[in-house]
């Protein structure tokens, strides 16, 4: 069990509260860049300490490797699992709380890197990478993505999940493990955003 989340500063709700509404309205938490801009702080360095404390005081859990790596204890201990959205389903933005269709009774920390949501993968465009219809995707919220690691975007409005891959050129492409459809080149006049990485997958099976 969690320990009691001690008390916190002023500086430190105003904060918290900042990393609330911006998981509410965009389903993502903010940079450590957006917090020092919002505060104005000198460097983000500072939003990491501030930062730091909240994690110490048993507010937040702080996700190594993304530069939104923000969970909110609160929001796990409450529900008691993992928020699901469905692939089919979700509207922009995809990764809010007006898209939750469940919660699943499972520790985030079981996947590496750690659970922020779970998504229901509609189709069998991922097969070649053993991600099947219906299955649950763990996603990592981050904007950022190795190239070859899966990853969930928002391209045009529309929510994939897909694998990224760079070239020399420093080009990016999207790849259909499907068996069908050509890899997409993201371009300029594309609308594209990185929503976060695949964690692992809860195979959700179904009675034949």
């Amino acid at each position: 069990m969690v320990r009691p989340m001690e008390q916190l500063t002023p500086r430190q709700e105003e904060i918290l509260d900042m990393i609330r509404d911006s998981i509410q309205k965009s389903g993502m938490p903010p940079t450590r860049v957006e917090i020092a801009r919002a505060f104005g702080f000198r460097s983000p360095n500072a939003a990491e300490g501030h930062l730091r404390a909240l994690a110490k005081k048993g507010a937040i859990q702080l996700l190594p490797g993304a530069s939104r790596g923000i969970l909110l204890v609160e929001e796990y201990e409450e529900s008691g699992g993992v928020p699901v959205i469905d692939q089919a389903s979700a509207s922009p933005p995809f990764f809010s709380e007006e898209n939750i269709d469940a919660w699943y009774d499972i520790n985030p920390y079981l996947f590496e890197p750690a659970a922020d949501w779970l998504l229901t993968v509609s189709g069998r465009d991922m097969a070649g990478a053993g991600i099947l219809d219906q299955d649950l995707l763990a996603v990592s919220v981050s904007d950022k993505a190795r190239s070859g690691q899966v990853v969930v975007a928002s391209l045009n409005g529309k929510l994939l999940v897909r694998r990224l891959k760079r070239n020399r050129k420093r080009e990016t492409f999207l790849h259909n493990e499907g068996g069908r459809g050509r890899p997409v080149k993201i371009t300029a006049k594309d609308d594209f955003e990185i929503l976060g990485i695949g964690a692992g997958i809860i195979r959700n099976q179904k009675p034949l």
